[in-house]
């Protein structure tokens, strides 16, 4: 007979407790709906509690804008009284943070309603578990990696811009592109490196850091997991790993979709396959074009990325990533090992056939992400829709741009999909368009500094 949960999640905690005795503290992390990780720090002693008992923390956690202000119109605020909910530990989450000059762990979490109610709705990573219990009802295992874009840049920013750091061997600024770069890497190879080794104390299955295609730009590649919501979590805990790392090394980092005018944004793609249960990927075929399950899964995708667009592409700043020089599509498309499409299929050996998705910025909450990508995925499987033929050659010379190419246009555009509203509750949707309406019409009272400069004297 099986323990039952709580003991099996108790004895979790019981044994890192064991195994590291110097341990101080333990961050209560959960991440909100601009995936920024938010939570409560605790003493050792209390880790038993939290596991057995779980911790509050206000609704409106998942009502603040990009601010961390609580957004009024999403009435998760002062219309509920500002309520508490529970929030319970994801286990297999519980690891030491490398960077902390005092020992302490991390812990994430992830929301309920009190009383034993159930998940609470708007937390993001419910709202992926919901979309996965499809696949699960049909016998399927999605897989799932990201890739991860970021750049380092210098503590200290110039009339507020960023600018690249200093290389910590030559004192040099770099300047040029040098996309795969390995001297580039060598430059910042301590930072590097301890990124890489932090994830592996975290058990984030990180294998490759690459150069990118900007000037201390850089990629970070995770393993596939059998398990998305996984995914999500290790990629969540990964950015915050590498920005906490960079600052050890007096730098700062970036996930902001385009923080240089002309350069390269960030970017976040994601890979995907399903597995039967026997563990044959679904996908596989010695000709990709052959495989109905591939093509239906490319279908279903399409048809909706216009409509997911507000989660792949979140903030006003993600929809200036968009151009032909930077390999960022901007219209429903798909190839055969073609980065110039929004859905790739890599074709190596055939047990081995995916979907990468290249559209999504860095900026992009992981779990809303891939809750937008997978309904895309069961809806072309069970209607069986047809993507047409692959993109071949520049999609860019090929299609003109037709998805939304800024934030009130994807907003308004999610609001009115009936197919995914099928997958992600209407509730959620109103949330999450309250909140970043919010946020746009915040950025649009701005004035910035180039209205200043064109119109002060001008007019």
């Amino acid at each position: 007979m099986s323990a039952p949960p709580n003991v099996v999640r108790l004895d979790e905690a019981n044994r890192f407790l064991s195994e590291h005795p110097e341990v101080q503290f333990v961050d209560l992390l959960i991440a909100d709906m601009n995936g920024v990780v938010r939570g409560k720090r605790i003493d050792r002693s209390n880790l038993l509690k939290v596991y057995d008992k779980g911790i509050n923390l206000p609704a409106s956690l998942f009502a603040l804008d990009i601010q961390g202000t609580t957004v009024e119109s999403s009435g998760l605020g002062l219309d509920i009284g500002d309520a508490d909910r529970v929030c319970y530990p994801i286990p297999g989450t519980l690891c030491l943070e490398p960077w902390q000059r005092r020992p302490t762990a991390q812990l994430l979490m992830t929301m309920h309603e009190m009383e034993g109610a159930g998940p609470f709705f708007a937390d993001p990573r419910e709202v992926l578990r919901r979309v996965v219990q499809r696949f699960t009802d049909m016998g399927l295992t999605v897989c799932a990696a990201f890739e991860l874009e970021f750049y380092l840049i210098d503590q200290e920013n110039v009339n507020g811009r960023p600018q690249p750091p200093r290389s910590p061997i030559s004192g040099k600024r770099p300047q040029a592109v040098q996309v795969y770069s390995i001297d580039d890497l060598d430059e910042y190879a301590d930072c590097l490196r301890d990124i890489l080794d932090g994830a592996h104390i975290q058990g984030i299955p990180a294998d490759a850091i690459v150069k990118e295609s900007a000037p201390a730009q850089f990629e970070v590649n995770l393993n596939h997991v059998a398990d998305p919501l996984k995914a999500c979590d290790y990629a969540v805990l990964l950015k915050r790993l590498i920005k906490n790392t960079a600052y050890d090394h007096e730098m700062d980092t970036t996930f902001m979709a385009k923080p240089y005018p002309g350069q390269a944004g960030n970017g976040l793609h994601v890979h995907i396959s399903l597995l039967d249960r026997d563990g044959n990927n679904i996908f596989a075929a010695e000709d990709p074009l052959a495989s109905d399950a591939l093509r239906h899964a490319i279908g279903g995708v399409l048809e909706i990325l216009p409509a997911s667009m507000a989660f792949l592409c979140p903030n006003v700043n993600s929809y200036r990533r968009f151009g032909s020089q930077f390999y960022v599509p901007n219209a429903p498309s798909w190839g055969l090992d073609n980065r110039t499409v929004a859905l790739r299929v890599p074709t190596g050996h055939p047990d081995a056939l995916r979907i990468e998705q290249r559209v999504a910025g860095a900026d992009a909450n992981p779990y809303l992400l891939m809750a937008a990508l997978l309904a895309g995925v069961h809806h072309g499987l069970t209607r069986r829709i047809e993507p047409g033929a692959p993109i071949e050659g520049n999609s860019y010379e090929q299609l003109e741009q037709s998805l939304p190419n800024n934030l009130r246009d994807a907003l308004r555009t999610l609001d009115d999909s009936e197919i995914l509203a099928r997958y992600i509750s209407p509730e959620y949707v109103d949330l999450f368009v309250a909140c970043k309406e919010h946020e746009l019409e915040e950025f649009e009272h701005s004035i910035s500094d180039l209205e200043y400069n064109w119109y002060l004297h001008t007019v």
